[in-house]
């Protein structure tokens, strides 16, 4: 007998409380998302908070010098910041579009400035082990432990169980595709939105899949989630309207889902956007 995973099939497919993905941190999306300038202090009460405006003119750094075709983000450390330094930080970063849960090791926000990531990797007991400031596409720390314990292939069973009819050759699909390269070039989409499938079907995809621990929660455009699975580069796409109707439901075969990505574009925009911000504190 098989059994659907929650959160990824059926009628109480959107994400809640109760799924195992919300976060005190980091709340679920809802609603759509504009940029809106940070509410940073003035400068008179920025005054003696040199090491955090420091931390900031680093990140801008990192912005200025990002370079994609290394990749290898670059990343500022947080630890010894006093709480009145952190803060400050803490202010002009804001919350952005997207936000990252990774299992119970890590946790990302996403600036309200595009490519600028805050990144926390905590220990058992839920003690901090590192937080920093990320500059990048997408966090690699992050990026590189979805499917540290991923399956390569996906194996079919010997029996398909009832009501599976239009499953099969969408695994067959799968595996066609998970050998190429997970970049722009090897991405590939299943838009099972658009595909006749039972019910059953979902859930034995989901099955053979398996569940990775990497969730990824986006809210540029509506609200989307991102789960990884267990095979290898494979990811479940699923949009929601702003009635929590599920209109979006696709597999993506890909390094990370572009939605869930900076651009390049949004990367010079941010260097901008945060050096305009530090200018008031120089």
């Amino acid at each position: 007998m098989t059994h659907s995973i929650p959160g990824l099939v059926g009628p109480n497919s959107q994400p809640g409380e109760d799924d195992g993905a919300a976060l005190d941190l980091f709340p679920m999306p809802s609603g759509m998302m504009t940029f809106s300038t940070p509410n940073i202090p003035e400068p008179e009460e920025a005054a003696g908070m040199a090491t955090g405006i420091a931390v900031l003119e680093r990140v801008l750094g990192l912005l200025r010098d990002f370079d994609a075709a290394a990749q290898a983000n670059a990343a500022v450390d947080l630890a010894g910041l006093d709480p009145a330094n952190l803060d400050l930080v803490n202010q002009v970063l804001g919350e952005g579009e997207v936000s990252i849960i990774g299992g119970v090791r890590f946790q990302a926000q996403e600036a309200v400035l595009a490519g600028v990531w805050r990144v926390r990797e905590t220990g058992e007991t839920g003690s901090v082990i590192r937080d920093t400031v990320e500059a990048g596409l997408f966090p690699k720390t992050i990026a590189a432990s979805a499917f540290s314990d991923a399956r390569d292939r996906v194996a079919m069973p010997a029996s398909l169980g009832p009501n599976v009819f239009n499953a099969p050759p969408l695994v067959a699909e799968i595996n066609e595709h998970l050998g190429k390269p997970a970049n722009g070039t090897g991405l590939h989409v299943i838009n099972l939105s658009l595909l006749p499938h039972t019910e059953e079907d979902l859930t034995f995809l989901n099955d053979l899949l398996g569940r990775g621990g990497l969730t990824i929660l986006s809210r540029g455009y509506g609200n989307c989630r991102i789960t990884a699975s267990a095979t290898r580069n494979v990811w479940w796409v699923q949009y929601y309207n702003s009635q929590d109707s599920l209109i979006l439901n696709s597999i993506e075969i890909t390094g990370v889902p572009e939605v869930a990505c900076a651009s390049l574009e949004d990367i010079a925009d941010s260097a901008d956007r945060l050096n305009e911000i530090l200018e008031i504190y120089r």
